[in-house]
This record gives C-alpha cells, sequence and structure tokens, in this order.
C-alpha cells in the first residue's frame, strides 16, 4: 500500500487523532482552543460522521471519545500555531 492509500482507510471512535485532524483540516484556525472546548457534543458528533471514510456508528460514540477527540484538536490546533 503507497502513502496515497493511507487517506483511504476507514476511520471510527477510537481514532482520536485522525478524527482530530480531519477536523482541522476542515475548520483550520475558525476554531482555535477555547471554542474547540466550547462545542456541544451533538454538534461534534455530526461533524464527526461527515468525515470521508468514517465508519463509525452514532450508537457506538460516548462521551469519552468526544473528550479524546477534543483534546487530540486542540493539539493539533497547537501544534499549527
Amino acid at each position: 500500500m503507497g502513502f496515497q492509500d493511507i487517506d483511504d482507510l476507514p476511520i471510527s471512535w477510537i481514532d482520536h487523532e485522525d478524527i482530530a485532524i480531519a477536523l482541522y483540516d476542515r475548520f483550520g484556525d475558525d476554531y482555535p482552543e477555547g471554542k474547540i472546548y466550547r462545542i456541544r457534543f451533538t454538534e461534534l458528533i455530526e461533524w464527526v460522521l461527515e468525515i470521508p471514510h468514517f465508519e463509525g456508528k452514532r450508537e457506538d460514540c460516548n462521551e469519552n471519545h468526544l473528550e479524546q477527540i477534543q483534546a487530540k484538536w486542540v493539539y493539533e490546533w497547537r501544534d499549527n500555531q
């Protein structure tokens, strides 16, 4: 498998870092650290479900996954500042 194929791999709820990178790619600096932590979980779930190649199901999501996604998203945002 070549590197270009990595972007086509399926993503699920346990892939917190991949989800965070996808969210940063989508929203960039529109969501700095303070805004990321104020996103409603219901809204965050919808955004995650819209990620290309995301194969997780809504019913498999839990608060821990969402908190981990937020934390990784903040780290991704900080890395790009």
